[in-house]
């Protein structure tokens, strides 16, 4: 279609232009109203999931005794989900920072579950009903959380394909987890929808209110529910007053009176692209020109990184607002398409270079 795939020359990206040029997902049956952005970011944020997923929580306690929250999509069938056997690739689905799991990321997952799949949703501290069982939240970028995450996943599936796919600013933690634990993420191949690449200039920049303020309502929310955990830590008057994302992410981590800091050091230690070029696993990042809530491209995109760095493959389509993609009908989102013939297309080349090399596949 009109999509353009910037990224390093190599052998992988040749295979990859030859397989998503082949995919029927960049093809036709797109969005009547190309021009309305906001229009279809609201259509995937507000249109529920078909059919309706099941889902089994898991409570994963780390290190500090805090909890993150485990969901496995096992699809509309009940607990003998969409046929994924031991062996099938686990995909790890990332929600956005504010922890909403929308409507579009549970169906990319019973995407996923339909093609042998097992996707399994991360929960962040106190996000989406887990507990909230110390005093202290996740930072934009801090991926230590994720990293007890993938360690546990790997112990659970240890002969499958680990994959994980990030949702909008949720991609900032996936960014910092591929860059900060570079070889070792464990991790087979990894995709981002509409990522935030630059923290800081996001969160200074601000949003539409039609995007920051639901998001901050929805923040908000979430928070009130541990307003005596965290009033010992936290300025709770001040955190639920906060009148933008900016506001509130500065009062809960650098205004905390446990360890407070300074915003441009906060940012030193959390921005999505810091480690980069560590990253030693492939990252499709699948990007809209008219994002309104990433910003304009000139400024929001690190073009850069994808022409230096063999592992970054940037998809830039002209219209798709954020997250949105939308297309009709079979399949509400082409990106959702796109990012599984992706994975299918690194399975594919890996086990040719395995094949090529004579490498055995590791244990």
């Amino acid at each position: 279609g009109h999509c353009r795939l910037l990224c390093k020359p190599s052998a992988l990206a040749q295979h990859l232009v030859r397989s998503l040029g082949r995919s029927a997902a960049l093809r036709g049956g797109r969005w009547p109203w190309p021009r309305w952005p906001q229009l279809q970011m609201l259509w995937q944020l507000l249109q529920p999931p078909e059919p309706e997923p099941v889902v089994a929580r898991e409570l994963l306690q780390l290190p500090d005794a805090g909890v993150v929250a485990l969901d496995w999509l096992v699809g509309p069938w009940g607990a003998a989900g969409g046929g994924g056997g031991v062996s099938s690739p686990v995909l790890l689905l990332i929600p956005n920072a504010a922890g909403k799991v929308t409507g579009g990321l549970l169906q990319l997952g019973l995407r996923a579950l339909e093609r042998g799949f097992i996707p399994v949703i991360f929960n962040r501290r106190g996000h989406n009903g887990c507990p909230l069982i110390t005093p202290r939240l996740q930072p934009f970028g801090d991926p230590g959380d994720l990293r007890e995450a993938v360690t546990y996943l790997r112990c659970r599936h240890p002969s499958a394909s680990l994959l994980a796919v990030s949702e909008g600013s949720g991609s900032g933690l996936l960014l910092a987890y591929l860059g900060e634990s570079g070889s070792s993420s464990r991790l087979a191949a990894a995709a981002c929808l509409s990522p935030i690449f630059r923290g800081r200039d996001w969160f200074e920049a601000g949003m539409p209110w039609l995007y920051e303020w639901p998001l901050l309502l929805h923040l908000k929310q979430g928070l009130s529910r541990y307003v005596g955990a965290l009033a010992e830590v936290v300025d709770m008057d001040r955190l639920l007053g906060s009148r933008s994302l900016r506001e509130l992410e500065e009062t809960l981590f650098c205004r905390s009176r446990s360890r407070p800091t300074s915003w441009e050091c906060y940012w030193e230690r959390n921005e999505p692209l810091r480690d980069a070029d560590e990253a030693a696993v492939p990252v499709l990042c699948l990007c809209s020109a008219d994002d309104p809530v990433r910003g304009p491209p000139a400024q929001s995109l690190p073009r850069e990184l994808f022409r230096s760095s063999p592992y970054f493959f940037l998809l830039l389509t002209p219209h798709g607002g954020h997250c949105g993609f939308p297309r009709r009908r079979p399949g509400r989102c082409w990106a959702h398409e796109a990012v599984l013939e992706y994975f299918r297309a690194m399975a594919e080349f890996l086990r040719t270079e395995e094949r090529r090399k004579g490498l055995p596949r590791p244990r």
